[in-house]
C-alpha cells in the first residue's frame, strides 16, 4: 500500500477533496516524523507504538568479501502493534485458514 492508496482510501470514506485528504495524511505523517527525529515516542492508540532506539557501534563482516567492518553507532526506528491490531490481523488469518481447509 502506498501513500495515494492511503488518500484514496480516505476520500472514499470521507469525501473530502483528493488535495485536501492528501494534506492532512501528510501532515500526520509529518508530526510522526517530528516527534521520533526528536527521539520521542509516537503512540496511536488501536494501531501500535513507534519509538526510537539508539544502537551500539559493533563489529560486523561484508557478507560479500568476509571482511570485519565496523558498524557505527545509530538511530533507529521500531514499531510494536497494539493488542488490537496483533487480534486483527490474526482473525483475518483465521478465517483465511478455516476456508482454504474447508
Amino acid at each position: 500500500m502506498t501513500k495515494a492508496d492511503i488518500v484514496e482510501g480516505v476520500f472514499q470514506k470521507v469525501g473530502y477533496s483528493k488535495k485536501d485528504v492528501a494534506m492532512v495524511i501528510e501532515e500526520v505523517f509529518e508530526c510522526i516524523k517530528t516527534e521520533l527525529e526528536k527521539g520521542g515516542k509516537v503512540k496511536v492508540s488501536g494501531f501500535g507504538n513507534f519509538n526510537v532506539r539508539e544502537k551500539r557501534a559493533r563489529r560486523g563482516r561484508n557478507p560479500q568479501t568476509g571482511s570485519e567492518i565496523t558498524i557505527e553507532e545509530r538511530r533507529v526506528m521500531t514499531f510494536k502493534a497494539s493488542a488490537l491490531l496483533k487480534k486483527a490481523i490474526n482473525e483475518k488469518t483465521a478465517v483465511k485458514t478455516v476456508a482454504k481447509t474447508a
